[in-house]
């Protein structure tokens, strides 16, 4: 294990270490990465760039409690009790790691605080599931036999979780790993790290006891790739782009780790012309430009019949260019920036890709100029508008406040448009016909459908994706199986076993 963390940080810049062991410790090789403020282009901390010594020094962590302590062993009431107890603290701190937040990824204020407020919940709900039978007995063919199943937990699990929500999309993956009995290593993005160790540092200080549930920051690689790849780590749970999911799930096939991946979307947001379309330009608008387009669930391909086409074109241009953009800690601002400078130059290729393929600029498609802000990374809600479904616009995942408005011609149409991509996520449904609504609902190849609403998340209901979207799912109580293994227990009740060979012995 490397040394304390030493006292040094420059003016204005605060230096944060890997949390293993219920502490903070410096890199073995003293490798550091800058945390920038993307509304103010400003670095306000830096973390460890973990090298693979310090990977195996946090699996050894986790490895040693799930092992040894006493974590595995405790009684599904004492984890529940923890779970409620860092909920207890998530909530007495959510302002704070709300505003660490803002500071990494320029989200607006008030989700992070929405999100935060949150977070408790989830952990009661995995609390209660803790505490919920979760084997079965089974009826069998042989006789004076009893058979039944216990799940237990899968040891190590290697948490990766990507910059748009990175506290409440953790939680997604720790809530039903700790209810279970796992340990876990979290390597959140280095884009927004610190907010995952005053997480760590808040379950600490709730009682969760030392090494199950450490956090590793740096590069996808030497870090991401050395947890991944370790032979200590059972589980990889990951969320992010679906290239690199794809890397993650061949790293992890090599020894037979488990995996479960929410991947990236490129999700269909369907209005017909009987629909309250009030309503589902709300939808669009929240779908597309919610969170600035970051969200792997955006509506990113809008579909509209083309009997109103035109109209909804004219209403969504509207509404995205009545957007506020502004300040992300500033409770009137709508929209904040860009998480990144690579974000966001990405995001602004890919406008200029859409006008070179022939797709119509109807909104945005500049950067913004916020006063007081000169770095920021900010852009404008952009519309683009005549869009076919082979234009890249329409078929790569963008990460940003771009929609794309297709035509379609009638329900068929629409069916075939929006399973015509490689992706699997989400999708909406905007009709007044109820029978069209699950008509359709049923026909789309998409883990998670939302008629006459958009962008809707429960810790309650599964979600996760088909096709280049994923495996596995998150959220629900089928959550719990993805962090346990079964086991089939089998007990003889009669005489005991005669001899094979000789039964009338």
């Amino acid at each position: 294990m490397s040394q304390s963390l030493p006292d040094t940080s420059a003016e204005g810049v605060t230096r944060y270490g890997l949390f293993i062991g219920n502490q903070q410790i410096a890199p073995i090789e003293g490798e550091y990465l800058d945390v920038v403020n993307p509304a103010t282009g400003r670095v306000w901390a830096q973390v460890p760039n973990a090298s693979a010594k310090d990977v195996d020094a946090a699996v050894d962590s986790a490895r040693r409690a799930f092992e040894e302590g006493d974590w595995p062993g405790y009684r599904a009431a004492d984890r529940a009790k923890f779970l409620i107890r860092f909920g207890q603290a998530i909530a007495d701190n959510a302002d704070e790691i709300a505003q660490l937040q803002v500071g990494e990824n320029g989200k607006l204020i008030r989700e992070m605080v929405g999100q935060a407020k949150l977070m408790p919940e989830y952990f009661n709900y995995y609390a209660g599931l803790a505490q919920m039978p979760t084997g079965s007995t089974n009826p069998l063919h042989v006789q004076q036999m009893v058979n039944y199943t216990v799940r237990e937990p899968l040891g190590v699990v290697a948490a990766i979780t990507p910059w748009n929500s990175p506290l409440l999309l953790l939680v997604w993956k720790l809530g039903p790993a700790l209810a279970a009995g796992n340990t876990v290593i979290a390597k959140p993005s280095e884009v927004t790290p610190v907010s995952a160790i005053r997480f760590a540092e808040l379950a600490a200080e709730a009682g969760l006891p030392a090494g199950v549930f450490n956090v590793v920051t740096g590069l996808g690689h030497p870090s991401g790739t050395a947890l991944t790849g370790h032979p200590g780590v059972d589980k990889v749970a990951f969320t992010g782009s679906t290239a690199t999911g794809q890397a993650i799930a061949s790293q992890a096939g090599k020894s037979l780790k488990r995996v479960s991946l929410e991947l990236g979307g490129k999700s269909p947001n369907i209005v017909f012309d009987d629909a309250d379309l009030t309503s589902a330009v709300n939808g669009l608008v929240a779908g597309i430009f919610g969170a600035s387009g970051q969200t792997c669930m955006a509506g990113s391909r809008i579909l509209v019949q083309d009997t109103i086409y035109d109209q909804v074109v004219e209403e969504l241009v509207r509404r995205a260019e009545a957007i506020k953009v502004g300040d992300p800690q500033d409770p009137a601002s709508e929209m904040g920036t860009i998480a990144s400078r690579a974000q966001y130059d990405k995001v602004l290729s890919y406008i200029e890709v859409a006008k070179a393929d022939g797709a119509r600029l109807a909104a945005g498609g500049t950067t913004a100029r916020v006063d007081g802000f000169p770095d920021g990374l900010f852009v404008r809600p952009t519309v683009f508008a005549d869009v076919t479904n082979d234009m890249r616009i329409a078929r790569e995942e963008v990460f940003g406040p771009i929609a794309s408005v297709l035509r379609f011609s009638d329900e068929e149409d629409a069916v075939r448009i929006a399973n015509d991509t490689e992706f699997g996520l989400a999708a909406g449904v905007w009709t007044g016909n109820v029978q069209r609504a699950h008509r359709v609902a049923g026909r789309l190849r998409a883990g998670t459908v939302w008629i006459n609403n958009y962008r809707k998340t429960s810790y309650a209901t599964p979600f996760g994706g088909y096709k280049q979207s994923g495996l596995g799912r998150e959220n629900g109580a089928d959550a719990l199986r993805e962090y346990t293994e079964e086991k089939s227990v089998w007990v003889d009740t009669g005489q005991g076993v005669k001899d094979p060979f000789n039964p009338r012995a």
